[in-house]
């Protein structure tokens, strides 16, 4: 049975990849437009695929470089599932790009010609494409090099008990595209849409997407590379790290063994290829209620577009849990592996609620109600909303931990965060859907469609809005889990080659507490360095967009074009530039501090990280979200509605709010599994104490013991020496 449903999951991968592309040749059905509406959706999809292209090269050279490192300094296997991950990442991004930004322009003409629900469905279907690529892409690839690495009968059994499959060099490849993809696209989006805000809007006293903005197209396109592409690489690398390091726990961890199964008595062997094969089959068949629940979405279209989205995310997450306890139980697992897979789908749920809840409920009306009397209390309050929101979302984690972990010990751990993962297809889908509806609206504005039009793509981009922020917030806590599960591996990976190196990592080895301070560092110095990314870009942006509006003719009266290409180019040229540090500090401080330190201070900086950057993720999206969508209720004609200084005191708030929760806030996902897995990876070369103190040479049982009473009662000038082979001090 083991040996069919390791061929049975590249082959979900291909029919996934087959049912996005009917779904997209349904989508080419619709009218696309002709004339102006045609032109300004040709010309958004070319400046994207443009900027993507352009990023795809630069990715392409460091991702070869290390590549050839890899199969260097590692192994070549790892080599390969490095580069077959960073394919299959490429793809699912482009893909989704590519999908994107053809479904926004006919979303625009649905919306003329046949009304809402027609809209919301192209919009939707649109969106589905990304999640369902990205699923596919993950099982495929994950699928293949399991069967090539693993294998299947004697082979995988003869595998299942040890670690060397080198499978971590795909999640390794998937995050060097996740850094390129997210940073790059969020430093890209921002600046666009700052500078387009605070000239247009603020300067200026244009509507938002008016045609005569020159940085409208840069801020429409931004929405594509950065909530479309660079989201789903965000996803995609948590989805395919939290498999594998589930995989790596299942076959270095004492409950990889017979201890999670109902036959305590079956072969080790096979009960720890079954845990290992497991995450896979649960990611199978989240692929199937993902498809169900798209199916559901489009029953659904014509109620209410926030229930027909909700109808279909709750309902492919029930599905999905029925569906895993049936394989479970069919799979021979213990009941409390489905426990933890349970309890990691619940808390998406609600961690998502929560995120909705301050991005779009009370909060956001009392920030609006407070720009009454200013900017500053716009941003007093903001700040307060984001602060408050990180307590649900990190009780809720901190609770899927003790459940998954009573229940299962590591491996349920990470069997949470694969069930947490396992509709990544409905949720992108959702999450996608909302830069599809906000660039539909931006044509509808640019191409004179009418208010009735304008009315309708609103409606939609509100509820985009909203699930664009659930989507954030369901992002973070799923890379908070996957990151956990990579720790642990990489833990477990180190214990392997160093007897207890477990019992040396606690509060008081002062290592540890060294390495924990130097990731907090990081999250920090991640949030600093992108933020001042986007100022710098936007600030080129802003100088632009006013040169434009003074030295071009006829411009602010409609009597002539702007210039747009150079205001995508500026853009364009901001992100490339300024990606540089972010990749750096991610790719870097794991190698630093991993073989200066050591693996002792390496696992400390990655807890300390991770603590660091989940709290300031949902800090930072969470206040974002919240002044974006007080401003969007100013503007639907409260609090004195478009125009008013209220409405000037939110545009501040949104503007400050837009790189956090686009740019900075994202990042902290991939700067923390970028740093766990690149340490999964380079683990096999550590030493767990630093180069100034560790002779290079593992432990024995007596160089344990007198380390531990010198650090018990000796001083820390003596330096004990012992004879190995005598066994005397």
């Amino acid at each position: 049975m083991l040996d069919q449903l390791a061929y049975v999951i590249p082959v979900m991968g291909i029919l996934g990849l087959a049912t996005a592309g009917l779904i997209f040749s349904w989508v080419l059905k619709h009218d696309g437009g002709t004339g102006r509406v045609a032109e300004i959706g040709d010309q958004i999809h070319r400046a994207a695929m443009a900027f993507m292209t352009r990023e795809m090269r630069v990715m392409g050279i460091f991702t070869l470089v290390i590549g050839v490192l890899v199969g260097i300094f590692l192994t070549v296997n790892t080599a390969v599932a490095f580069f077959v991950g960073a394919i299959c990442s490429t793809l699912a991004g482009f893909i989704g790009m590519y999908t994107a930004t053809k479904a926004n322009v006919r979303t625009a003409v649905a919306a003329r010609n046949d009304g809402a629900t027609s809209a919301l469905s192209v919009a939707f279907f649109g969106g589905s494409i990304m999640g369902l690529t990205i699923a596919s892409m993950g099982l495929l690839g994950i699928g293949a090099l399991f069967l090539f690495l693993i294998g299947t009968g004697e082979r995988a059994l003869e595998a299942a008990g040890t670690r060397d499959h080198a499978i971590e060099g795909f999640a390794m490849g998937a995050s060097i595209v996740a850094l390129f993809y997210r940073v790059g696209g969020g430093i890209f989006t921002k600046a666009a849409d700052v500078g387009a805000d605070l000239v247009g809007k603020v300067e200026a006293g244009i509507p938002e997407d008016d045609p005569r903005n020159p940085g409208v197209i840069a801020d429409n396109v931004g929405d594509n590379v950065g909530d479309v592409a660079g989201m789903g690489s965000d996803l995609f690398e948590s989805y395919c790290g939290a498999q594998i390091a589930t995989i790596i726990l299942a076959a270095t961890t004492a409950a990889g063994g017979t201890a999670l199964m109902l036959d305590t008595g079956v072969d080790i062997r096979e009960a720890t290829l079954t845990l290992m094969l497991l995450p896979l089959v649960l990611t199978s068949v989240g692929l199937l209620c993902s498809l169900l629940g798209i199916g559901l979405v489009k029953v659904s279209a014509g109620l209410n577009p926030a229930r027909a989205l909700r109808a279909g995310t709750m309902g492919a997450a029930l599905l999905f849990m029925i569906a895993a306890y049936l394989v479970t139980a069919a799979l021979g697992v213990a009941p409390g592996v489905w426990v933890a897979i349970l309890v990691g789908t619940v808390g998406g749920v609600i961690i998502g609620s929560i995120t909705e809840y301050y991005t779009g409920g009370a909060p956001v009306r009392m920030i609006a109600r407070s720009a009454r009397t200013g900017v500053a209390t716009v941003m007093i309050n903001g700040l307060a909303v984001g602060l408050q929101s990180v307590v649900v979302p990190i009780i809720t984690i901190a609770g899927i931990i003790l459940v998954a972990y009573h229940f299962a010990g590591d491996y349920g751990v990470g069997i949470a965060a694969v069930g947490l993962l396992a509709t990544i297809g409905i949720t992108m889908a959702i999450d996608a859907y909302g830069p599809i509806a906000d660039n539909a609206g931006g044509i509808a504005e640019m191409t004179g469609m009418g208010p009735e039009t304008r009315k309708i793509t609103d409606s939609l981009d509100a509820v985009g809005n909203t699930t664009a922020a659930i989507g954030k917030g369901f992002a973070i806590c799923a890379a908070g889990l996957a990151a956990l599960t990579m720790i642990k591996a990489f833990i477990n990976v180190i214990d392997d080659k160093v007897p207890d190196f477990l019992s040396q990592i606690s509060l008081g080895n002062e290592m540890v507490l060294v390495g924990a301070f130097l990731g907090i560092l990081c999250a920090f110095l991640n949030g600093s360095i992108t933020m001042r990314a986007v100022g710098g870009a936007a600030f080129e942006m802003i100088e632009e967009i006013r040169r434009q509006f003074r030295e071009i003719p006829g411009l602010l009266e409609g009597n002539a074009q702007p210039d747009a290409e150079r205001c995508v180019k500026i853009a364009a040229d901001g992100a490339m530039k300024r990606l540089i540090w972010p990749a750096l500090l991610a790719v870097g401080m794991p190698l630093g501090v991993g073989f200066i330190l050591g693996a002792q201070a390496l696992v400390g900086m990655l807890v300390g990280a991770l603590l660091g950057c989940v709290a300031l993720a949902l800090f930072m999206s969470n206040s974002g979200g919240a002044w974006d969508n007080a401003k969007k209720h100013v503007e639907d004609g409260h609090e004195g509605g478009k125009g008013s200084e209220a409405h000037a005191a939110t545009v501040v708030g949104d503007t400050v709010g837009d790189p956090l929760k686009d740019t900075s806030g994202p990042s902290m996902n991939i700067l923390i599994n970028v740093m766990a897995i690149w340490s999964v990876v380079i683990a096999p070369l550590l030493s767990p104490l630093p180069i100034w103190i560790d002779d290079g040479e593992q432990p024995t049982p007596q160089t344990e013991a007198v380390e531990a009473a010198m650090h018990e009662h000796a001083t820390p000038h003596v330096r004990l020496v012992v004879d190995d082979e005598a066994g005397e001090a």
